[in-house]
């Protein structure tokens, strides 16, 4: 009897099912009070201020990059005029910087050249150096895409240091001769007077230019995009056709006084010779 009933009991608790709970369970939250001294000890980085204040100042850059990309050769063109017109302006500011006289001013009135404010604007020294930036724009734009493109080594030192070698063996005395060699021609100066010009001006300006222009060429090619080179370089090149205008400036003046010494030194052995006969 006993058995029997241990038996139902044992049936009827099989049979009952334990119902599970309903309630779903919540995930464990990372954020709970054990997290709370983690999130406390790294506190929230602050952002950064708007660099819209720059904006001004990047619009024009991005302009050139854009321009330089759609018309290279009339990016370069206009940007070579600029340039020339500014170096130029500036060197005969600094060349006619000293106040000129009434009978300097009435002479160079007369030729063509305006007083302004005690120094005198020659028009027509302005148009030669346009002359000479909007011939060699090109070519000097060609010039420094081959030398980007060559060179290339696996050292970047030895790259850098190779483009700037050869850019002042081979293209600064040749771009010197011409700058020279053209001002004093389109002044009208002979074929003597002209090689004597770059006699007096490529070797000076070769070795100024071993001062300042190997650092620009080299930081250039280093951290300068393309796009941007030409003017990075222009902005330089306002002071440095500042200095050669200058320099050619100078050695006019230099060979016009040595001319006169020559001349004068002539004259007295003329007015000798055709005195002897007389006397005779």
């Amino acid at each position: 009897m006993m058995i029997r009933f241990s038996s139902a009991c044992a049936r009827i608790v099989l049979k009952r099912r334990i119902p599970y709970s309903t309630v779903p369970r919540r995930a464990k939250s990372t954020s709970g009070p054990a997290n709370a001294t983690t999130s406390t000890s790294n506190p929230k980085t602050i952002p950064v201020p708007s660099l819209l204040w720059l904006e001004p100042i990047v619009t024009p850059f991005r302009a050139y990059g854009r321009a330089q990309q759609r018309r290279p050769y009339v990016t370069q063109l206009l940007s070579s005029l600029v340039i020339y017109f500014l170096g130029d302006l500036s060197a005969q500011r600094i060349s006619g910087g000293a106040k000129t006289s009434d009978a300097n001013t009435e002479q160079t009135s007369e030729e063509g050249a305006e007083n302004t404010g005690g120094w005198t604007y020659d028009p027509a020294r302005t148009a030669r150096a346009l002359l000479i930036g909007g011939l060699s724009s090109i070519p000097s734009y060609r010039w420094f895409l081959w030398l980007g493109e060559s060179f290339n080594y696996s050292s970047k030192i030895l790259s850098i240091t190779t483009k700037v070698a050869v850019n002042q063996v081979v293209f600064t005395p040749i771009f010197n001769c011409y700058f020279f060699g053209m001002q004093c021609a389109l002044a009208g100066a002979s074929a003597s007077e002209i090689v004597e010009r770059i006699k007096n001006t490529v070797p000076v300006s070769w070795v100024n230019s071993c001062k300042i222009w190997p650092a620009v060429t080299a930081f250039s090619f280093t951290f300068v995009p393309l796009p941007f080179r030409s003017i990075f370089a222009g902005v330089i090149a306002i002071g440095w056709q500042t200095y050669l205008s200058f320099l050619n400036q100078q050695a006019a003046k230099e060979e016009e006084m040595e001319h006169e010494r020559e001349e004068a030194v002539r004259t007295p052995v003329a007015q000798t010779t055709e005195k002897q006969p007389a006397a005779a």
